[in-house]
């Protein structure tokens, strides 16, 4: 197999965010007084655009107070957001991919968040493109990888998904594209291994050594 496009998550598959965003998840339900998910509820709904996370997460909020609850999300965010970081070898397995294929981002972050989080972690030169949950249809849905595949003129059997959800896996299924899963994220592995990824891959050295082989 060869790949010439590599198309990554973000959250919990680049950058260590996936337990921060759950608890911020769970700080906004409890400040509005709202039963408070557990933290594998919390975790699940990572990586979906905003109104599925909500009606999955916070079930009894009503959809008019959704603004509400992203603003509280957001202030706990916020506070914490300097101290999420790339996860270990990750820089360097970006820049050296980066000599060899075309990267590009699919994330249920917003336009606006991706670019900040690009920006603080001096990443943005690497990727030929992105798309973010607030530009197009979110995950599940395949529009993200087809829309980066129609801007980058590459082909779905030249195009790999690497992402720790599930929901990227399904969004990869959808575009008829291969998925590659990281266990190290938001979802644990047997929900990843019932999505039928390529392989599950533990760490990132690990991750290295399979696109190193594969990719």
């Amino acid at each position: 197999m060869t790949y010439r496009l590599l198309v990554f998550d973000w959250d919990g598959t680049i950058i260590d965010s996936a337990a921060t965003i759950a608890e911020c998840i769970r700080d906004a339900s409890r400040e509005l007084g709202l039963e408070v998910p557990d933290r594998e509820r919390a975790s699940h709904v990572i990586g979906l655009g905003l109104h599925d996370a909500m009606r999955l997460a916070v079930p009894a909020l009503a959809a008019q107070r959704y603004p509400e609850f992203v603003a509280r999300y957001r202030k706990h965010f916020l506070a914490r957001k300097d101290s999420m970081q790339l996860f270990d070898g990750m820089r360097q397995l970006l820049e050296g991919l980066s000599r060899k294929h075309l990267l590009a981002i699919a994330t249920g972050k917003s336009r606006g968040g991706l670019d900040r989080d690009l920006e603080f972690h001096r990443l943005k030169p690497l990727f030929a493109a992105s798309r973010c949950a607030d530009e197009t249809s979110p995950k599940p849905h395949p529009a993200m990888l087809m829309e980066i595949m129609e801007a980058l003129a590459v082909q779905k059997d030249s195009s790999l998904m690497i992402g720790d959800t599930s929901h990227d896996m399904e969004m990869a299924r959808a575009a008829g594209v291969d998925a590659l899963a990281v266990t190290y994220g938001a979802h644990p592995e047997a929900g990843l291994r019932a999505c039928q990824p390529l392989q599950c891959i533990s760490d990132v050295g690990s991750l290295d050594q399979w696109l190193r082989e594969n990719g």
